[in-house]
């Protein structure tokens, strides 16, 4: 069985933006809904999952999120309207 590993992007409603990796996406997304997920999204109420990739190499997801915490602001917002054009929650048909 390979393991997945996904970097993803947490946004708050006025799109303050969160960052991440993780080998378990339902749970770490539950954690940052629940205010267990980091002091900075609990602070800047970063609750909705806007962007999301996945690899089965833990190194490519890593690398990738620091490529990503690089990036200047509009070029993280131009990566999530172009994986998610209205910056719908995709976590809120998981059962979490």
């Amino acid at each position: 069985m390979n393991k997945q590993y996904f970097t993803y992007i947490m946004s708050s409603t006025n799109k303050a933006l969160y960052i991440g990796m993780t080998n378990n996406l339902e749970r770490r997304v539950w954690q940052h809904k629940n205010g267990q997920g980091s002091s900075h999204t609990k602070k800047y109420q970063i609750d909705k999952l806007v962007y999301f990739e996945e690899t089965s190499d833990v190194k490519s997801a890593i690398a990738r999120e620091k490529v990503l915490k690089g990036w200047k602001r509009d070029k993280k917002i131009s990566l999530i309207i172009g994986f998610n054009p209205t910056w719908k929650d995709l976590s809120t048909e998981w059962d979490i």
